[in-house]
């Protein structure tokens, strides 16, 4: 799956939660409760880790490990949305920037 795609799945959904809450609660969720939400999300997802380590008793945690990941990554890709972040170029300049400075790193203790 593309990155757009990715992206409008994320969108998709993120809408039909926010017709939720305004049912539920007469709102939508704020960009502060959706990263207080993915806290929530990626302490679930350390614990899975842990389990996927063996360190941890989970039952069918590399089910609920793909899960939490995905979860994630949904919660990331909505919130740079709502932050007017372009998320795949943001990821590209960083990612290029981060090889840069490793590979420099590793040049110069060679």
């Amino acid at each position: 799956m593309e990155f757009n795609e990715l992206k409008n799945s994320a969108i998709q959904l993120n809408n039909l939660y926010e017709k939720w809450e305004f049912k539920e609660f007469g709102r939508k969720w704020s960009t502060q409760e959706l990263a207080l939400g993915f806290v929530g999300d990626v302490g679930d997802l350390a614990k899975l880790v842990q389990a996927n380590a063996g360190v941890r008793n989970i039952d069918d945690h590399k089910t609920k490990l793909e899960h939490e990941l995905a979860d994630c990554l949904w919660s990331i890709i909505v919130l740079a949305g709502k932050c007017d972040v372009d998320l795949e170029s943001a990821f590209k300049k960083n990612i290029k920037e981060l090889i840069e400075y490793m590979s420099d790193k590793l040049n110069c203790n060679q």
